[in-house]
């Protein structure tokens, strides 16, 4: 597919016609607006700011609670904020912070506020770097690929939960639309220098991984390069030293930033490569899980559904095109180009599909590469579907079928997304919703200042300290879990400065997931606990059923939550009705996910 030139107001000759007519506005190279785009954007991400849940304890404990810590002097901690580890960014965090700050300055602040105020923000940053990405799409490849790229981000469950995470594959993701919008966009001159400085601040501030998808832009520009004169040899050469000095400006900025909170000297991104990829037997990634190689295929098709099967299908359609379409002028470059824009998504699937730890975060990065790359692939195909020429099979059949055909497979895909996207919120929403009664205060408050909230088998899902009052905190209680879990942010201040829990060395950490008593808390000590509850699950020693023991607990506030142990698979991936024409073995099963207070006595 050579990517058409866009015909704009700029472009009509000076003698046509509608050039002379002063009253005739000229046609806009947009199916839809920018401003209109980032409308659609900005609420699809708004309606996931307020509703997505939480499905990865990573986002509460690594991100949430030292954010937590900095605005509120308290907070959970991981062992990668231990200084002796120092794998995480603290510029990262304090850019989330100073948002949520800024939540106080309105009415009736609080910290439920805060945690939704920073999603909020999140959403906006999001829309405006989908907004570029379409933009750029639309002028240098088709306004009908940007509408599908519009449509696979909006509607994919895996956009869904990625747009409003607060991850830094999320945030990397964010720059890699950047990145890749300036890398594609050659209207005013090439912008490597600008791509180069969107990847650095992704890796950086984000995930150091996600500069690889720059790879395959940068050698576009290393071959056209090296295949120029010598003034233009040396014009490329420049922009790629524009493009490493502004890196090593963002490098600079996060190295004093985090620096200063660890007091010592750090380069976190590069701790995070050497953790990862040579932490050596008994450490690194690995010891929290493997997964086989077509985990991320799974995982794509479920949250991407037919935009996946678009995306892996692009390049084989493309070089299917082009040996059956007539040559054009400039065919061989425009080809590059496209081949170029579709091989970051390749990349990025191919080399983490082989390594052994795998999650569903770690694909966020490229999650901008597969929309374009099932954008351009659905264009191809409906190209090659529209010919009307009746020598042909495909232009024997009616345009009426053929329109019914394309709306069944783009309706049903939709349908597919949002029954998915409804499915995960009816399923796993209750631990954002438990805490609301805690948020009473005054006359009928359940809780004062100093109490402890406890967990025990429910601990990963515990959503923030945001959720608890001031002074409230979460606390951890012996389950059948044996590794390690979060501890405390120092709250020393008398000698120790601002922010003391960044830099003091807590103790009982380590980087082999070993566990650690001290971070446990006696159960009388408690006063409130969440609790799951399964009908028919059978309960241990370390783990009995809270919910049933109305002796030394009474129910404050249960949500539904469903049991995927016992819920068809059907069920747990898509949102089914609860009525009476879907078969029993396909309704979902439900458990009940609770805060409990402590009986007096």
């Amino acid at each position: 597919m050579a990517p058409p030139t866009t015909k704009t107001a700029s472009s009509t000759s000076a003698s046509s016609p509608a050039a002379s007519h002063p009253k005739k506005k000229p046609a806009t190279p947009f199916a839809v607006k920018p401003i209109g785009a980032f409308y659609v954007f900005f609420a699809a991400n708004l309606l996931a700011a307020f509703f997505a849940p939480i499905e990865d304890c990573d986002e509460t404990f690594n991100y949430w609670e030292p954010t937590h810590y900095i605005s509120h002097g308290y907070g959970l901690q991981t062992w990668e904020y231990s200084p002796e580890y120092a794998i995480r960014s603290w510029l990262y965090i304090v850019f989330h912070a100073i948002v949520g700050n800024f939540r106080r300055l309105l009415p009736r602040p609080n910290k439920v506020a805060e945690f939704y105020f920073i999603r909020y923000g999140l959403a906006a940053l999001c829309a405006i770097c989908q907004t570029q990405m379409f933009r750029v799409i639309n002028y240098t490849l088709n306004p009908r690929i940007a509408i599908f790229f519009l449509l696979s981000m909006v509607f994919s469950p895996g956009m869904f939960r990625a747009s409003v995470a607060f991850l830094p594959s999320s945030f990397a993701m964010y720059m890699v639309m950047l990145g890749m919008a300036a890398f594609m966009n050659w209207r005013g001159g090439i912008k490597t220098a600008q791509g180069m400085f969107w990847f650095s601040v992704g890796g950086i501030l984000g995930w150091p991984f996600a500069i690889a998808l720059s790879a395959p832009f940068l050698l576009e520009e290393i071959i056209f390069a090296t295949l120029s004169n010598k003034d233009a040899l040396i014009d490329s050469i420049m922009r790629f030293v524009r493009g490493i000095v502004s890196g090593l400006l963002v490098l600079f900025f996060e190295f004093l930033i985090s620096g200063f909170f660890y007091k010592k000297m750090v380069v976190v991104p590069l701790n995070i490569v050497l953790y990862n990829i040579f932490a050596g037997p008994g450490r690194g990634p690995e010891i929290f899980g493997t997964e086989p190689w077509h985990f991320y295929i799974r995982n794509l098709l479920l949250n991407f559904n037919i935009w996946f099967i678009l995306a892996v299908a692009a390049l084989p359609l493309f070089a299917l095109q082009k040996m059956f379409a007539s040559k054009q002028p400039g065919g061989s470059v425009s080809g590059l180009r496209t081949v170029v824009f579709m091989t970051p998504f390749y990349m990025w699937l191919g080399i983490f599909s082989f390594q052994p730890h795998k999650e569903e975060r770690f694909m966020y990065p490229a999650y901008p590469a597969l929309a374009l790359n099932a954008a351009m692939a659905l264009h191809i195909i409906l190209a090659a579907f529209g010919q009307s020429d009746p020598s042909t099979l495909v232009g024997k059949i009616p345009a009426r079928l053929k329109l019914l055909l394309v709306s069944i497979v783009m309706i049903g895909s939709i349908d597919i997304g949002v029954a998915r996207i409804y499915g995960v919120y009816k399923a796993y929403s209750a631990p954002l919703k438990i805490y609301e009664p805690l948020q009473i205060s005054g006359v009928g408050a359940l809780g004062s200042r100093g109490d402890s909230v406890c967990f025990a088998k429910e601990w990963y899902r515990f959503p923030s300290s945001y959720h608890l009052p001031n002074g409230m905190q979460a606390k951890f209680v012996k389950s059948e879990f044996n590794g390690l879990l979060p501890g405390e942010f120092a709250q020393a201040k008398t000698g120790f400065g601002f922010w003391s829990g960044a830099w003091l060395v807590p103790s009982g950490m380590n980087d082999r997931n070993e566990e650690d008593m001290g971070k446990y808390v006696d159960l009388k000590t408690c006063s409130f606990l969440v609790d799951t509850y399964y009908p028919g699950s059978e309960a241990s020693e370390l783990e009995p059923h809270y919910i049933l023991d109305t002796e030394n607990w009474e129910v404050v506030k249960c949500e539904p939550f469903m049991d995927a142990s016992k819920t068809h698979i059907l069920a747990r991936t898509l949102w089914l009705p609860n009525q009476s024409f879907v078969p029993e073995k396909f309704r979902r099963q439900w458990g009940e996910h609770c805060l409990l207070k402590r009986k007096t006595k």
